[in-house]
């Protein structure tokens, strides 16, 4: 990490079944040597496109820097390692920390075990040092230190995010289940929606899918209302470089043109959660939200339809789920004529439920659930 020309390596921490498409959004960013694997993608950037990769990326959830790898037979090699970082570069005495830690078919029994020889470590160098040492925040740490071992290699690397980068910050009321930020924009991305034919979602929940929407249109960067990135605690965090990348990043946004987006629910708390995230949003207040039962909407021709329907956790009477796929599938047959949907079915097996040939299908996780996000053109 040094002058800006530098290209140092990361890893992306993004859902399985995203890698990819990831991996080319990264590109997009300013990112090299971009190398996807299952649940990241390895990358190698300049401090700039670091700084425009964690303000702007729309699809992982972290952007690691690796600091430390060793070899890790035992748990005593994670606190040898450790003690090796000198961490007075990344943290001060009167500052906060947090570890995070994974483990993978290693001799170290389990990640919590891991992670609290990671802490002990960093404790007992300050206090060898000053007496006393920073406080631990599992929360809001200023400092997130991640280890991930794997077999028998450890890697130690800060968090240059500093938290998930799927807390957009607009989410000031959820409805049930609702869906992870991260997955709502990649739903974005695979429809390939540029703006060109208006995006409508009849099952809008708390308004996630609409609202990421927005941000993509309009090209808000997808960090846009957070505070504080963990970049900012590297010792070669440049302030007056973050205020360039945020002020071309800022130049490029624009507005939402009229109608474009259309978003209801029949359920009045979704209707009004949906209505006050969007107000967190920039142009995105202008989104028409109404609440209607999707079988009451006259049409949505030549759109592209997004949604995420109840699925079972989000349904107040599971046994109504068949029919009600049924019925979603003969509304897009019959009144979506000219259309693109893209479907996320949390619940696989309605797939086979909704009645309409897909164009395609693609694993996209949501939380806990191994889902599909499914293709449908409806000439």
């Amino acid at each position: 990490m040094s002058d800006d020309q530098t290209h140092t390596p990361y890893f992306a921490q993004i859902a399985d079944g995203l890698e990819a498409t990831g991996a080319a959004e990264l590109a997009e960013l300013g990112a090299v040597d971009t190398r996807p694997v299952r649940r990241g993608i390895h990358f190698k950037a300049d401090r700039s496109s670091l700084y425009r990769i964690n303000y702007c990326a729309r699809l992982n959830s972290r952007v690691l820097a690796p600091i430390q790898s060793f070899a890790c037979p035992d748990a005593a090699a994670i606190y040898r390692a450790a003690r090796r970082i000198d961490w007075t570069r990344f943290l001060g005495l009167d500052q906060t920390f947090a570890v995070f830690a994974s483990t993978a078919g290693s001799t170290v029994p389990h990640s919590q075990f891991a992670g609290l020889k990671l802490k002990d470590a960093v404790a007992d160098q300050f206090r060898e040092a000053f007496g006393r040492r920073p406080n631990v925040d599992p929360r809001t740490p200023d400092l997130w230190i991640n280890l991930y071992v794997e077999k028998d290699r450890g890697t130690i690397s800060v968090d240059t995010s500093g938290g998930s980068l799927h807390r957009r910050g607009y989410r000031t009321r959820s409805g049930d289940a609702p869906m992870q930020e991260t997955v709502a924009a990649a739903m974005v991305r695979l429809s390939g929606w540029d703006g060109r034919a208006p995006l409508a979602d009849p099952m809008c929940g708390s308004g996630t899918l609409v609202i990421e929407a927005v941000m993509a249109y309009c090209r808000i960067p997808a960090g846009y209302l957070r505070h504080r990135f963990g970049f900012q605690q590297l010792p070669d965090y440049d302030p007056n470089l973050w205020k360039t990348v945020k002020d071309e990043a800022a130049s490029r946004i624009r507005k939402l043109a009229d109608r474009l987006i259309y978003a209801s629910d029949i359920d009045s708390q979704a209707v009004s959660a949906t209505r006050a995230n969007c107000k967190m949003v920039p142009h995105a207040r202008t989104v028409n939200v109404l609440r209607m039962d999707f079988r009451q909407i006259e049409g949505l021709e030549n759109r592209i339809i997004l949604c995420n329907p109840p699925y079972g956790i989000r349904m107040k009477r599971p046994d109504g789920l068949e029919d009600f796929y049924r019925q979603l599938g003969d509304f897009l047959k019959q009144r979506c004529k000219g259309s693109e949907a893209y479907i996320y079915f949390g619940n696989r097996e309605m797939i086979k439920r909704i009645g309409l040939k897909p164009a395609w299908k693609k694993p996209l996780r949501n939380g806990g659930l191994d889902g599909r996000l499914v293709k449908y053109e409806m000439y």
